[in-house]
């Protein structure tokens, strides 16, 4: 039997966050991460390793902080926890006894069972998987037309990839736009029309029915009859919770299918953890279950679960998901964070909105200035930034981190327009014309 104080289940963000901050906080405890894989990816750049980065192996997580610190990392998988006598059995033999458990077992990309064909030959899906997703890139080089079914971040970021390297991609979406269910149409719509014209066929307004095929795929069905050729099919439609072994173990599950956790990341059993994709989280607007799966997220439960292990924090508390998201379609950028005007209003929210559209540098004559354009959905009552959304040159997702800090510290507009910046021509909008700030008073306008 091997002992540890502290044992970590799941490798990607989650676990490589949670060791690492348990660790860094528990210097005399001995911290063990087990994780299925021997390399573990970065999980937002897993749509470039199809063009941009060219292998997978340059989009990997590094071992090195963990080693570093003194982190264990054992390449096995958990088959079972007994969480009465906190012992855990592996696929290797082995039995690991520890006195507190963080799981982090992340997701698994979502097959709905009404879609036929998703069991013929090259129909693939976008997991976290190393040697999966090398085995993708490989099968996918002889193949000329992909079809893409689901325009939310990975579906758009894969499509736009596999054409860079030369692909005839359909990227295939039930709403009226990419990127429908994050943005506002103002934006959505826009992203749409830059992947169009980089190449990208763009159907939306409907789903698929069916994935053609023998043995390997021919085509797909759309619901409204039309037909497209395909070489190879890639289900962008979602993630799932991956709590197959929590609930082996006894763990609660909400009635999204995450396991329950509270806002120090403990779960229905004492001494357990959970963080991350698999684990539960709401709305910080709205206090709502929320679906929400990022990275960004991930890292943030993964911190409070490893500052809470023996004894309460305070100020180490996960309140809610803010839901921060970016993407890029060449030189155009996108950022949202918190609510969106749609998604305000159907909460019930009193909202205005404004925007302001503005350049990112000063003089616009500089050579990489861009457009950049900033929406904020804010309370008619309180004034406070409910959500923002951006949409600007690659700067633009700094920007939308920022709006991430107002939203989560309650900033009002009025707190927006009397927020000192700094400001320099090659990298920042005028001071006279920052566009979050111009957005601002334009609201405070709006409230008077």
């Amino acid at each position: 039997m091997i002992k540890t104080d502290i044992l970590v289940i799941g490798g990607s963000a989650t676990g490589l966050v949670a060791a690492m901050t348990a660790k860094s906080n528990n210097p005399d405890k001995k911290v063990t991460v087990i994780r299925k894989e021997e390399k573990v990816m970065i999980p937002c750049g897993i749509p470039y390793i199809f063009g941009t980065v060219e292998t997978s192996d340059d989009n990997i997580l590094p071992d090195g902080g963990l080693l570093k610190l003194g982190v264990e990392i054992v390449v096995d998988e958990v088959l079972s926890v007994d969480t009465k006598i906190k012992k855990c059995s592996t696929k290797a033999g082995e039995t690991y006894q520890y006195d507190k458990l963080i799981m982090g077992t992340g997701s698994l990309p979502s097959v709905p069972k009404w879609l036929k064909g998703t069991n013929i030959e090259n129909v693939f899906t976008i997991p976290k998987d190393k040697v999966y997703l090398d085995g993708i890139v490989d099968k996918l080089t002889g193949m000329d037309d992909v079809v893409v079914i689901g325009g939310g971040f990975i579906g758009v970021e894969v499509s736009d990839e596999l054409n860079k390297k030369g692909k005839n991609v359909t990227l295939v979406e039930i709403l009226p736009y990419i990127l429908g269910a994050t943005f506002d149409d103002e934006f959505a719509s826009v992203a749409q029309e830059l992947l169009v014209e980089r190449g990208v066929s763009v159907i939306t307004g409907s789903g698929v029915m069916e994935i053609k095929g023998n043995e390997r795929v021919s085509g797909v069905v759309l619901q409204d009859g039309r037909e497209i050729k395909a070489d190879a099919v890639i289900l962008s439609l979602g993630y799932n919770p991956n709590t197959k072994l929590a609930v082996d173990m006894g763990l609660e599950l909400n009635e999204f299918g995450f396991i329950k956790a509270d806002q120090y990341r403990r779960t229905s059993i004492p001494d357990v953890f959970a963080a991350g994709d698999c684990a539960e989280k709401v709305d910080f607007a709205t206090g709502r279950l929320s679906r929400i799966m990022l990275a960004s997220t991930a890292c943030t439960e993964a911190r409070t679960a490893g500052l809470n292990l023996y004894g309460l924090n305070t100020f180490s508390v996960f309140r809610g998901t803010v839901g921060i998201y970016s993407t890029c379609i060449g030189d155009t950028a996108f950022g949202v964070a918190g609510l969106i005007e749609k998604h305000a209003a159907k909460e019930g929210f009193r909202i205005i909105t404004s925007s302001f559209t503005g350049v990112n540098r000063h003089p616009g004559k500089i050579d990489d200035a861009h457009k950049e354009m900033v929406k904020l959905i804010v309370s008619c009552q309180s004034g406070v930034v409910l959500g923002g959304e951006v949409m600007g040159g690659k700067c633009a997702g700094e920007l939308t981190n920022v709006l991430g800090f107002a939203i989560q510290n309650h900033m009002t507009v009025h707190d927006l327009i009397m927020t000192q910046i700094g400001t320099q021509p090659l990298l920042t909008a005028s001071p006279a014309g920052y566009p979050l700030i111009k957005a601002a008073e334009a609201a405070v306008a709006k409230l008077k």
